[in-house]
């Protein structure tokens, strides 16, 4: 897994958001799209993608999308 790959993966779970909006530094949780429904799009989006089970934890301590690329690493 790299990032770029995550990070297309990761864009494509929002519908309003352009893909090029999407980089590391990215602190996904203000982007407008943002809800729980995307939380637990991304946390199925992870499972089937990279068979880690990400927690709602681990999306709180989660800032940027590089964070939650560093969290599933970890798993």
């Amino acid at each position: 897994m790299n990032i770029n790959d995550f990070i297309r993966n990761f864009a494509d779970i929002f519908d309003d958001t352009p893909a090029e909006e999407f980089v590391p530094e990215l602190p996904f949780k203000d982007l407008e799209e943002w809800s729980s429904l995307m939380a637990l799009s991304l946390m199925s989006m992870v499972e089937d993608e990279y068979n880690v089970f990400l927690d709602r934890n681990d999306i709180e301590n989660s800032c940027t999308v590089e964070d939650l690329f560093h969290t599933i690493q970890s798993k």
